[in-house]
């Protein structure tokens, strides 16, 4: 790797030890097969990503249409099968063959040559096996390849209220459990089926040859049964299946959840209170699998019976037929032989069928994600957004999240280039709402928003968030280095530029601390640094990514005064010369904008300069008035001056 890679800096259990936190280091037993396999590994080049947000796959996901592109593929699978099955049931011929012709004759020539014969068949046999097993197991891996790109290229595409609507859990059910179960259907599933399904035909005209009369008393005996079966069996298991994987879905989902909220659980001892709720959502699933096993179980062993029965019919009829010489003994032999490889692939395909409605659920489930259409689209004429200066307006701007409840209305707003808006409300009036719209999180449902004269509507949303910058009240941080969290929205930057960034916002007396720098790994969220460390990263990686407009949603409402302070110095380096919006959960940071905009009830209520509405001694002049009188000394126990009154 290089410099920024995953693998520079010190070792985890160093940094564990500097954050805090417990030993999560490799055994040392284990560091030199770990370094023999890195010597060993092969060169993986970059891969090609094409990825659009408004170009993309919109058929309805199926298996047919998801194999259409690999026909060719798949026809030489076919071809490899065909080969294999035939070679594969030659023995009960060349056994009738062995022994009318060789044992009853007492000819052992041709015992002899049947039994070479017999070797060179199983070894061509073996062969095409080998090759057809190869082959359609790349086959089966590059089709897994495609979906998991696929799925996971449709989680980018979406909008943010998608996941906010849907449970972390169950996303994860879609690209992990849904896939998994149809991967076995592709790779073994389909492959084996064509196997089995080609040997019952191989074996059908088998046995026509050998004697129509018995094939029809075995077929007539077997196959109505066998339908009425599988009838049932499809509309049971189809129903339990699609069970299955909802209550997977819920495992996986309360799993997540749990272990996100890990802290707060353990505070409020509340441990035994999650193990009782997640054993409920346990049973649900145990139940959901136990529906289907019964159905298994009245399945597989009734089309087993079924076959035994049907070898009984036949034996009798056949021995009454080969007394009367109606057949003769090498015939009949072969006959049993062939019905003992008939009802074997019967059984293999009762459980691939199995495997087949347990892909079929996945299927179903996977088509209803890849059809959810993301509710902030790009259009197909979209141009890419010039450069730009950073002049932002909104006209007119209506926007609820549900259409039953409107959170801003016709909000008009203006912002020069390289002029600071600091937006400030109680709340819940919408501060937040004005940031995600900038940032084209969501568009509005009535108005327009424009940046530089453009609608973001009708501009490339990649070209769009390039020259935006977005500094959240909680940053979230990756597992990696400082220098991979700074550079991650400008890869392309130096080590140099990496370091010169944080140095700009103040994260130098932190480096200075760390053993390697910005190339010392930091644990996932950033939990082996404090709420203003990683909140100076977080501005490190907007001051780096070089914004036109940047929009800082509450970036200092969770910090004490000292870390507000050293955030506060680090914004001047990060505000100079950009088009900014600041949500403002502190008076302080409103205070150092150009303009205030005061948020109530979704609607601007008063906009203009400090002094402006110092002057206008409205709702804004109220809330300084608050904030001074309580940091003039009415502070709260913690040390933190009271002036969240109204800033909300």
């Amino acid at each position: 790797m290089g410099s920024h890679g995953f693998f520079a800096g010190p070792s985890s259990v160093q940094a564990n030890a500097q954050a805090g936190l417990p030993y999560a280091d490799v055994p040392e037993e284990l560091r030199d097969r770990i370094t023999d396999v890195l010597r060993h590994e092969p060169d993986h080049p970059e891969p090609e990503v094409a990825f659009s947000h408004s170009d993309w796959d919109r058929r309805p996901f199926g298996l047919r249409a998801f194999l259409v592109p690999h026909t060719g593929g798949l026809l030489v699978a076919l071809i490899l099968v065909v080969i294999e099955t035939g070679l594969l049931h030659v023995g009960p011929l060349l056994t009738q063959m062995g022994i009318d012709q060789g044992v009853l004759a007492g000819d052992t020539s041709i015992l002899l040559t049947i039994a070479l014969a017999y070797l060179c068949a199983v070894a061509l046999s073996t062969g095409a096996s080998f090759l057809r097993t190869r082959f359609t197991g790349r086959l089966g891996e590059r089709l897994v390849y495609e979906l998991r790109i696929r799925v996971f290229s449709h989680y980018q595409r979406q909008s943010l209220d998608f996941f906010t609507r849907e449970k972390s859990g169950v996303l994860m059910t879609r690209m992990t459990s849904d896939i998994e179960a149809l991967t076995v259907l592709l790779q073994e599933g389909l492959v084996n089926f064509a196997v089995q399904g080609m040997t019952l035909l191989v074996i059908t005209t088998y046995l026509l040859i050998l004697h129509p009369g018995l094939a029809l008393v075995c077929l007539l005996t077997v196959i109505p049964i066998n339908v009425v079966l599988t009838l049932w069996f499809r509309r049971v298991s189809h129903i339990g299946y699609l069970r299955v994987r909802d209550r997977i879905a819920d495992v996986l989902s309360n799993l997540a959840e749990s272990l996100a909220g890990i802290r707060v659980i353990t505070a409020f001892g509340r441990r035994d209170h999650d193990v009782a709720r997640h054993q409920q959502i346990i049973d649900a699933h145990l139940n959901a699998n136990l529906y289907t096993g019964r159905a298994q179980a009245l399945f597989g062993p009734g089309t087993e019976s079924i076959g035994i029965i049907a070898q009984a019919v036949v034996l009798l009829v056949g021995g009454r037929m080969a007394l009367r010489g109606e057949v003769t003994i090498g015939e009949l032999a072969a006959f049993l032989l062939f019905l003992t490889s008939f009802f074997a692939p019967v059984q293999t395909l009762v459980q691939l069928y199995n495997q087949y409605q347990q892909g079929s659920a996945a299927v179903l489930k996977l088509r209803e994600l890849l059809s959810t259409e993301p509710t902030v689209m790009e259009r197909p004429d979209a141009a890419d957004l010039p450069p730009i200066e950073g002049r932002i307006r909104f006209d007119s701007v209506t926007f609820g999240y549900d259409a039953d409840h409107l959170v801003l209305r016709d909000v008009d707003l203006e912002l020069g280039a390289g002029e600071v808006l600091a937006v400030v409300g109680p709340t819940g009036a919408g501060k937040s709402t004005i940031a995600k719209l900038v940032t084209r999180f969501h568009d509005p449902t009535f108005g327009h928003i424009t940046i530089d004269g453009h609608d973001l509507r009708d501009v490339g949303i990649t070209s769009l968030r390039r020259q935006l910058g977005v500094v959240p009240q909680e940053p979230f941080l990756f597992n990696g280095t400082i220098a991979e969290n700074v550079s991650f929205a400008r890869p392309e930057a130096t080590h140099a530029e990496v370091v010169a960034a944080c140095q700009a916002v103040g994260l130098g007396p932190l480096l200075g601390r760390m053993s390697d720098g910005v190339d010392t790994p930091i644990h996932e969220r950033g939990a082996s640094l404090s709420a203003g460390e990683r909140q100076l990263v977080a501005l490190a990686r907007a001051f780096l990514a070089r914004p036109r407009v940047l929009v800082l949603d509450e970036a200092t409402s969770n910090l004490d005064l000292r870390s507000e302070s050293v955030i506060e110095r680090a914004l001047d380096q990060v505000l100079d010369g950009r088009t900014a919006i600041l949500i403002a959960h502190r008076l302080a940071t409103a205070m150092r904008a150009d303009r205030v905009a005061v948020v109530d009830e979704g609607r601007i209520i008063e906009h203009g300069t400090h002094a402006e509405l110092l002057a206008l001694d409205g709702q804004y002049a109220a809330m300084v008035e608050t904030w001074q009188r309580h940091a003039s000394g009415d502070q709260d126990p913690g040390g933190h001056a009271s002036d969240e009154t109204g800033a909300r």
